[in-house]
């Protein structure tokens, strides 16, 4: 059972959320909050599996939220869910390391998207995903097009653009989780990059 808290300054959306999310019978909802303040004191506490939290909540936001969290609890999952597709906010979702920015107007993405961000996947809507070549304009990456990767390194990328966790791509090579674990170490290493996100990112912008 995954253990999740929804925020969202709308109370209607949050019961909605509930109702939507627990009729999977996967995933339990164990607290639900309605502020950016909320949102930190009940990952403080009950410290779920995963946080699926709106973005504009009054004067602070989602991404203040997120950013505290992280900053405390760097491998916690957090899914900002929005009717906002705006770049800024894409951009600083990505910088700050959330694991998945999804658009209110997909529900039907919402439960799936709550499942592959517990085993370990970034996910983003598909209007996202549609920006997200564009959207990742570092000085470094520009120089990363011309770093030497091996065969085995550019398959491995290439399976993380997929989507596919370690799990999924030490099956698919024949590899130990371990072994997929170092590969993807060296390539954020090569790359400058920071997480599995820009890595895919990376992908698509210069390889696909």
């Amino acid at each position: 059972m995954i253990r999740l808290i929804v925020v969202d300054d709308d109370f209607l959306v949050t019961t909605s959320l509930k109702t939507i999310i627990e009729a999977s019978q996967e995933i339990e909802v164990i607290g639900i909050g309605h502020s950016a303040e909320e949102a930190v004191q009940l990952y403080q506490e009950l410290v779920p599996d995963i946080l699926l939290m709106d973005i504009r909540m009054g004067e602070s936001t989602g991404l203040d939220a997120a950013r505290k969290i992280l900053t405390e609890e760097p491998k916690a999952a957090i899914l900002l869910l929005t009717t906002f597709s705006d770049d800024e906010y894409i951009v600083e979702a990505l910088k700050i390391g959330v694991k998945g920015y999804l658009l209110k107007q997909n529900m039907e993405a919402i439960v799936p998207s709550i499942k592959a961000a517990k085993n370990g996947q970034s996910v983003f809507g598909h209007a996202v995903i549609d920006k997200l070549p564009e959207l990742l304009q570092t000085g470094k990456t520009d120089k990363s097009c011309s770093v030497d990767l091996t065969e085995r390194e550019l398959t491995t990328l290439s399976l993380i653009a997929e989507g596919l966790n370690n799990k999924e791509i030490a099956k698919e090579l024949f590899l130990s989780e371990g072994t997929v674990r170092n590969y993807i170490s060296v390539l954020l290493e090569k790359l400058e990059l920071r997480d599995r996100t820009q890595l895919a990112i990376f992908y698509y912008k210069h390889l696909d």
